[in-house]
């Protein structure tokens, strides 16, 4: 959990990063109840925690982002009614309520985090990242806007994602793992085993004769259910996205132009400086320094004077468009090599700066890539004509007008798709080939002939889908899969004459017999297989034959399937487990495994604790107003 609140820390936006780093916290809530937060509250706030209020918009706002992205997930439409039997309304405002409490207890011991470390993370999280690895501005800008936010509401949000982090560091940050644990699970995952094993084959459960037309039936019977025809469906689908409506002929040379400008980094490498900052508490403070400068007093000499160090002086190398500041961005681009600045009034203060270094850029030209950029903007438009064209396409709809007559009209893909079933194969075995299968297939199914179905959603437009044809589920007589039977029941015949040969054969072994001898009356040779490891097969050996070996204590005997149509019959000769030794990797990696399973643990029920001593309540005819439900 707490590798989770770190990873948060760089998290797209404060929402996203409270649903994935308290999203485990759910299950504590199910260990210590809920049962104290459900009160009387307004009717405008969904929950209260001490003084923090969340609101009905905020939980809207989370549910439905919660929903969009497990629609993306598993590329399907979650209804309501599905969200709510998974009680996903209850874990949004869980993750919400976690998020509050964890804010208010930093606020309460004062927890604050400064201008400079708030940056520092912005311009350091991957996600912000350019194909280079450095601060893309172009990707920042269309990360907010994709989610609604404004620059100062992710800052904001940022800062207090960084407050609950360094509260759940200081919880759970330097966990001592006891000697104990570390040895268990060294024990686990190190104990090697040996043991003597005869493999009984399908070949030695003798003849088997062929069933008898009561046998066969009688088996057939007994599996009824397992030789059922799936249903059925026959889907027309029309697609409705971006590239097809984009035409690139329409975009100008000068919309292609400022777009190679603003993605250069994608085509290359765009100019970089490599910059030193001081920084000051004031503008005055930065003007007196400026002076200093202009009378002889090296940067150098500045920055030791104000206790700045090496370290902390430089601010790294960038292009124009990675700096998070653009206004130290325009004076730094606009120096020589080795100038000093001006005092320059940044986002999080004066800073006075200094370019130790020009990378001249060493891009493709425009030329080359104009194709690609006029169908990126292009395909852009495109995706702005969309809603356009879904309310004409839904209108359409409400007259009765079909997908076939819709999809000619506006010169739309339409797919057939004669015969589906439920997990998307057609009467063949063959997946279907259709846009958005998983989504459109699990739609159809719970939909039906006649049915107006709203449209699917998808990342680049929308998907239309009728029923136009249901072929029912039904049972196969035995004539249909009389061979398939046949086979079955043959290998159910061989599966049980094995296990009565393991059974007698272990028998003796328990008894004393020596492995060999028995081994000899069964036609079988004895093998032996040391180094055995815990769910790894070896040699002939399946995973769950050897999982059996680690059953059973050194010196017995036992039996396990081994694969479909063979059975091992065994006896541990031996297990050992190698010292542990502490300065490995692997059991360093073991020891944070444990380390992070006990801070897990402990941020739990620290929150547990915090929550029952601030008092958080929860307005159910709110929530139920906020995701949607009946009221």
């Amino acid at each position: 959990m707490l590798r989770n609140m770190r990873k948060a820390g760089q998290t797209l936006v404060g929402k996203v990063i409270a649903t994935i780093f308290f999203g485990a916290l759910i299950v504590s809530f199910a260990i210590w109840g809920i049962g104290d937060i459900f009160r009387a509250t307004p009717a405008s706030a969904v929950a209260e925690v001490g003084s923090t209020t969340i609101t009905v918009d905020q939980v809207r706002n989370a549910y439905t982002n919660e929903l969009q992205r497990l629609g993306r997930q598993f590329r399907t439409v979650i209804s309501p009614e599905q969200a709510r039997a998974f009680g996903l309304d209850q874990q949004v405002v869980s993750n919400l309520v976690t998020e509050a409490v964890m804010a208010e207890q930093a606020k309460q011991m004062g927890l604050s985090v400064s201008d400079q470390l708030v940056a520092a993370s912005i311009m350091n999280n991957p996600t912000f990242k350019g194909a280079d690895g450095q601060f893309n501005r172009a990707l920042f800008d269309q990360a907010l806007r994709n989610v609604g936010l404004s620059e100062a509401g992710f800052v904001q949000e940022q800062r207090s994602a960084m407050a609950r982090l360094h509260l759940a560091e200081a919880i759970a940050g330097d966990i001592t793992v006891p000697v104990a644990a570390k040895e268990a699970l060294h024990r686990y995952a190190s104990e090697r085993r040996a043991a003597a094993y005869i493999l009984l084959t399908a070949a030695m459960a003798g003849d088997i004769p062929a069933p008898t037309a009561e046998q066969l039936q009688s088996f057939f019977n007994e599996r009824r259910s397992s030789f059922r025809a799936p249903e059925y469906r026959a889907v027309t689908v029309m697609v409705l996205d971006a590239a097809a409506l984009a035409k690139p002929d329409t975009v100008s040379e000068a919309d292609a132009r400022q777009r190679y400008e603003q993605q250069k980094a994608k085509y290359g490498t765009p100019e970089r400086r490599t910059i030193q900052q001081i920084t000051f508490p004031s503008q005055a403070e930065a003007e007196a320094a400026a002076a200093k400068i202009k009378e002889g007093t090296t940067f150098e000499a500045l920055a030791t004077e104000r206790n700045v160090s090496p370290q902390s002086l430089e601010l790294g190398t960038f292009a124009k468009a990675e700096m998070l500041d653009q206004a130290v961005a325009e004076a730094v681009f606009a120096l020589e090599q080795n100038a000093v600045s001006a005092p320059i009034a940044g986002r999080f203060g004066p800073v006075i700066v200094r370019v130790t270094q020009i990378q001249p850029e060493a891009v493709r030209p425009f030329e080359e890539v104009a194709a690609e950029l006029r169908q990126e903007v292009a395909q852009e438009r495109a995706q702005g004509q969309i809603e356009r064209i879904h309310d004409e396409i839904e209108d359409l709809r409400a007259g009765a007008k079909p997908l076939a007559d819709i999809a000619k009209e506006k010169g739309l893909a339409l797919v057939l798709i004669p015969a589906v079933e439920a997990g998307g194969l057609d009467k063949a075995g063959n997946p279907v080939n259709v846009p958005e299968k998983d989504a459109v297939v699990k739609a159809a199914f719970a939909s039906d002939i006649g049915v107006d179905n709203e449209a699917l959603r998808t990342a680049t437009g929308y998907v239309w889908y009728d029923v136009t044809g249901i072929e029912a589920s039904r049972e196969k007589n035995l004539d249909e899969v009389r061979d398939q039977v046949a086979t079955l029941w043959r290998e159910d015949q061989v599966a049980q004459r094995l296990s009565e040969k393991a059974n007698e054969l272990t028998g003796r072994l328990e008894k004393g017999e020596a492995i060999e001898a028995v081994a000899q009356a069964a036609g079988a040779e004895v093998k032996n297989a040391t180094d055995l490891a815990r769910n790894t097969a070896k040699d002939d050996l399946a995973t769950e034959a050897v999982n059996r070996i680690f059953a059973v204590p050194v010196g017995k005997t036992g039996h396990a399937a081994n694969g479909t149509d063979a059975r091992a019959v065994f006896k541990v000769t031996s297990a050992t487990v190698p010292p542990l030794v502490t300065t490995t990797q692997a059991a360093q990696n073991a020891e944070n495994q444990l380390r992070a399973g006990f801070g897990d643990d402990l941020i739990s029920q620290y929150i547990a604790q915090v929550r029952q001593d601030l008092g958080v309540t929860i307005n159910q005819q709110a929530l139920r107003q906020a995701t949607g439900g009946e009221l």
